[in-house]
């Protein structure tokens, strides 16, 4: 076991995460971050972003999280690849045990993000990582000049869509609304538009995926339309699937409130039901958060500040909001 007693123990080092180990050595503690996978969470798999702040250029997702990431270490931050299996009290300390031993903190910060949610056709599990594919920018390049459908339309979907039409010769996204319901798209204006305007990408719309079909690998799908529940086959050579997420946070059944979904509750001042525990990013209570890198680093630095203001021993921020320094 890792005996050193860290100021603040951070679960997962994406957006949220690195602001938090980021704020918390500005703060002068000593955080260390957990994380199971590639620093940078689910920005690591996006082509370019285009929306945070001090980036003119759209930047891919890889170099933005890579900078975060090294601006963390630069101030001092520790980040050690482990998964979190559980979180337990141990007396004044946090318990934050992995694979191989624990991690002791007087503060946890759980920033542990979100994992896709699976398409819940047929074929669609047995036929995942055979052209079935939660990541364009992992897996774009396997299908250049071929035909592929793009499940989902929020933000992240039609970047994506937009993404696989520079390399893809077409590209069908599957909308589960009506074309006239302002529900259909859920994406950005601007996204929205730019795909809507690709030659390359159509829409098909009131529709669902009721089945991947292949032998050994994606060969079509057969779409169900929600309005006459009449069934067609598609002809694709991968699937790609963008609906949404579904909080990494089964180990933490009982320790924390989770909502019924499973994403963390906390107050305005990100604290969970925990003395010393708190939490940002999308894993979340959805209501009234945008799914957006912007939001989660604000997250990740409300955190931070809130868990040095609880090690200080200041009793909550009681609608204050600047930081200990008067820092927003």
């Amino acid at each position: 076991m890792n005996t050193r007693v860290w100021d603040v123990v951070i679960v997962g080092a994406g957006p949220a995460g690195l602001a938090a180990g980021i704020y918390a050595r500005r703060a002068g503690l000593t955080p260390v971050l957990l994380e199971r996978g590639l620093p940078g969470g689910q920005l690591v798999e996006t082509d370019a972003v285009e929306n945070y702040p001090g980036f003119p250029e759209p930047i891919p997702g890889p170099e933005l999280m890579d900078r975060m990431r090294r601006q963390a270490e630069r101030l001092g931050a520790k980040i050690v690849m482990a998964e979190a299996k559980a979180l337990t009290r141990k007396g004044e300390l946090w318990r934050v045990e992995v694979q191989d031993g624990a991690y002791l903190g007087r503060a946890v910060i759980l920033a542990v993000g979100a994992r896709p949610r699976e398409l819940a056709a047929k074929g669609a599990k047995e036929l995942t990582g055979r052209g079935v594919s939660y990541c364009a920018t992992c897996d774009g390049y396997f299908f250049r000049d071929r035909e592929v459908l793009m499940v989902g339309a929020g933000d992240s979907a039609l970047i994506e869509a937009c993404f696989l039409a520079k390399l893809c010769s077409k590209v069908y996204v599957a909308v589960r609304h009506p074309q006239g319901d302002p529900k259909a798209i859920r994406a950005m204006a601007a996204i929205r538009d730019r795909a809507l305007a690709n030659p390359k990408i159509e829409f098909l719309w009131n529709v669902v995926v009721e089945e991947v079909k292949g032998e050994g690998k994606v060969a079509g799908v057969v779409l169900r339309d929600l309005a006459t529940g009449e069934l067609r086959e598609l002809p694709v050579a991968g699937v790609f699937v963008k609906i949404g997420s579904v909080p990494a946070t089964d180990w933490l059944r009982g320790v924390v409130e989770l909502t019924r979904d499973g994403y963390i509750r906390t107050d305005r001042w990100l604290r969970t039901s925990q003395p010393g525990v708190f939490a940002a990013g999308d894993c979340l209570e959805p209501v009234g958060r945008y799914a957006q890198a912007i939001v989660a680093a604000g997250e990740g630095a409300i955190a931070a500040l809130e868990a040095e203001r609880y090690l200080s021993g200041i009793e909550g921020s009681k609608g204050q909001n600047t930081g200990p320094k008067g820092e927003i």
